[in-house]
């Protein structure tokens, strides 16, 4: 195909409406549309709307995969749960943004000109993503520097430009982490440079924890969280809960210290060490492996002479046997049993009374051009 397109939404936090489905059944009649996601993809046309109006409007999270290198995965959040202005400072350059919308906030990573060898359909990508809108919710904001990151990767911030506070757990990175720098092609060496700062993350809350958190709060409040889990179908109420709680008992950003941030140039040139160190490693690695092989190699090679001296002279009769059937197969099995009787009688020191058996051979043979050409090929 010249062209492929994939496109694909999904609602998180409630079920669409019949009035919404109708409506988006509107913009494409070939379109998969549930009560939870549109998806659809195009060979030669594309989609007759705009995406980001449509994930203001209608969705909680829109995946976009193009064969020409594009791809897209962007997020709409409530506003009320996320520092806008925090989100904001952390992303200086044009390929990770964010911008307000009436009641929401729109993170988006994007890049292009991706060089692929491989085919991408763009299935898969939103279940392997969607679950970082909930880390952002609660307030992990590992995703986002990793936006960073790739901006500095890309070339789009000024080697001096510093880096914005280094979440912790950068070292301990989840799934849809993973997926996030497998979709973006963020450079792993630049990751685990960024990571050497990063302060351990704490695991989830526990029961006894999250038990003891809920009982200090407010009759009122505790009401309210039962009423909201009780009506709504997503994970709204879930999300908002846990947000609360890492805010006010333990949260997950964890900055470096002040006045040590450390620079792009300064983190490409410590990935770059990375990536020189590992393939120093794997160039040993390999060596060792291609050492341990040939060992082998030379081994097997010595037990199969062992063998060979031990029935040398049934070897040079099948020689002439093969050889008197004038065919091209018999001759080429024929050379390769005088290659190893060449072997033998090096290992033997007794190279002199084998070139007088070649010679003696090739005397005899001397019409048989086809033979006499494949023993000079292979050096006999």
């Amino acid at each position: 195909m010249s062209e492929y397109q994939y496109y694909e939404f999904r609602t998180i936090d409630r079920p669409l409406t019949e009035t919404e489905i109708d409506a988006l059944g509107a913009i494409s009649t070939r379109a998969e549309i549930t009560s939870t996601s549109f998806t659809n993809h195009y060979e030669w046309g594309d989609l007759k709307a705009d995406p980001l109006r449509l994930l203001e409007k209608y969705f909680d999270a829109f995946v976009y995969v193009a064969n020409w290198g594009t791809r897209r995965f962007w997020l709409r959040l409530p506003k009320a749960w996320i520092d806008h202005e925090k989100v904001k400072r952390m992303l200086s350059g044009d390929t990770v943004g964010v911008r307000r919308t009436g009641q929401h906030v729109i993170v988006g990573f994007e890049i292009s000109e991706l060089e692929l060898n491989d085919f991408d359909d763009g299935t898969g990508w939103m279940g392997s993503l969607v679950s970082l809108r909930s880390d952002l919710l609660r307030g992990d904001l590992r995703c986002l520097y990793l936006g960073w990151l790739l901006c500095a990767q890309i070339g789009e911030l000024d080697d001096e430009e510093l880096e914005p506070p280094v979440p912790a757990g950068l070292g301990q990175l989840t799934a849809p982490l993973r997926s996030l720098i497998d979709f973006l092609c963020i450079d792993e060496d630049l990751v685990g440079a960024a990571a050497a700062t990063s302060a351990c993350l704490n695991a989830g809350p526990g029961h006894q924890e999250l038990e003891t958190w809920i009982r200090s709060l407010p009759e009122s409040k505790k009401t309210n969280l039962l009423v909201t889990a009780a009506s709504e179908s997503g994970e709204h109420w879930k999300n908002e809960l846990l947000a609360r709680f890492y805010r006010e008992t333990q949260p997950l950003a964890s900055p470096i210290a002040a006045g040590q941030p450390r620079t792009v140039g300064g983190l490409l040139s410590a990935a770059e060490t990375i990536a020189k160190e590992r393939a120093r490693k794997l160039a040993a690695e390999s060596a060792i492996d291609l050492a341990r092989r040939e060992a082998e190699e030379e081994a097997k090679r010595a037990r199969y002479l062992d063998q060979l001296a031990k029935r040398e002279q049934i070897t040079w009769d099948q020689v002439t046997e093969l050889i008197q059937k004038k065919q091209p197969k018999g001759y080429d099995q024929a050379i390769r049993l005088l290659t190893d009787l060449r072997d033998l009688a090096v290992r033997q020191q007794l190279e002199p009374a084998f070139k007088s058996k070649i010679e003696k051979l090739r005397e005899t043979h001397r019409a048989k051009n086809s033979l006499l050409n494949r023993l000079t090929s292979a050096g006999l």
